[in-house]
């Protein structure tokens, strides 16, 4: 079976990492963003909002952090 660009795209989205490439801070916004197929800046600014307003995000974040691995 042929391997296409939307077999590529299923197997980016079914791997939580943080990139390499594209970090503003760790890559916890990125990581999630590329995971669900998501706009990276709407991640960000929904980050934002949620530790401002929610100062326990921050402790998620973090955490977060932590957990997911480095891409390779």
């Amino acid at each position: 079976m042929r391997r296409g660009r939307t077999t590529s795209r299923m197997e980016n989205m079914n791997a939580l990492m943080r990139p390499r490439q594209g970090r503003l801070i760790a890559g916890v916004c990125a990581a999630v963003a590329n995971r669900f197929g998501w706009n990276v800046t709407l991640v960000r600014v929904l980050t934002v909002i949620a530790v401002v307003f929610f100062g326990l995000s921050l402790w998620a974040y973090i955490l977060l952090w932590i957990l997911i691995p480095n891409e390779l």
